[in-house]
């Protein structure tokens, strides 16, 4: 069985040997055995004690609590538990900067986009990501609930063609129709637009924006800060009150 002095203990812990020496005088770390010299040594169990100390303390757990965790009849059982904690926390805390890694990320791209880019460019972007996930998600609504309206639309034809029965086909025209109107009524209440001349958050009107040319991201409207009509970009405007 291996046996360590108090240097060896330190250093495959990551500690000073004054640490070792001042748990054993706290009573939470007593060497297995003393050398002829009076050396203290310490055991396979002993390091990993140190290991499970270190652990702990590196969670901010004062040693007068770690004395009583060690003293339970199955300390391992709430050591288990802390170590579960401390990686759910973990877990939530990585995946926080991978969001934020992933802003910094689009930022970047989307300020290499621009030949000259200002203080207001910059903040035109970060309103774009903020809104991003939302529009995203309320586009996936718009098409899950599109679905059964084309479900319906696929039926009414078939049903047509091998049945000669048409009334199905013209109730799906009057559904379509109303879910047409409430799903453009129900976008347009939760989008914004970007001016990129004078950097205006604004919200056209529901005729305009219906019938204006657009990419999936932005859409050609006139400002009506500056005038300017072209392509504005598509942000998340809430819903309208």
């Amino acid at each position: 069985m291996s046996k360590y002095t108090t240097g060896e203990l330190a250093r495959l812990c990551g500690v000073t040997v004054r640490t070792v020496q001042y748990y054993d005088t706290r009573g939470i770390l007593t060497p297995t055995e003393l050398s002829e010299g009076g050396r203290r040594l310490y055991s396979e169990e002993d390091l990993k004690q140190l290991k499970v100390i270190c652990f702990l303390r590196e969670m901010d757990l004062p040693l007068d609590a770690i004395a009583q965790i060690l003293q339970e009849d199955h300390p391992e059982k709430v050591i288990l538990l802390l170590i579960e904690q401390q990686e759910k926390a973990l877990s939530e805390e990585i995946a926080d900067k991978e969001k934020k890694l992933e802003k910094l990320r689009e930022l970047r791209n989307g300020l290499k986009g621009r030949a000259a880019f200002s203080l207001e460019s910059i903040g035109d972007i970060a309103v774009i990501m903020e809104g991003k996930e939302k529009l995203k998600k309320m586009r996936w609504m718009m098409i899950l609930t599109g679905i059964p309206v084309t479900a319906l639309q696929w039926f009414s034809i078939i049903f047509w063609i091998v049945k000669g029965v048409w009334w199905p086909f013209v109730l799906w025209v009057v559904v379509a129709v109303s879910w047409g109107i409430w799903v453009s009524r129900y976008y347009f209440r939760h989008v914004k637009y970007i001016c990129p001349e004078c950097h205006e958050v604004f919200k056209p009107t529901l005729k305009e924006a219906f019938w204006a040319n657009h990419t999936p991201t932005a859409r050609k409207l006139t400002c009506p800060a500056c005038g300017r009509k072209g392509f504005c970009v598509e942000i998340w405007g809430g819903e309208e009150k």
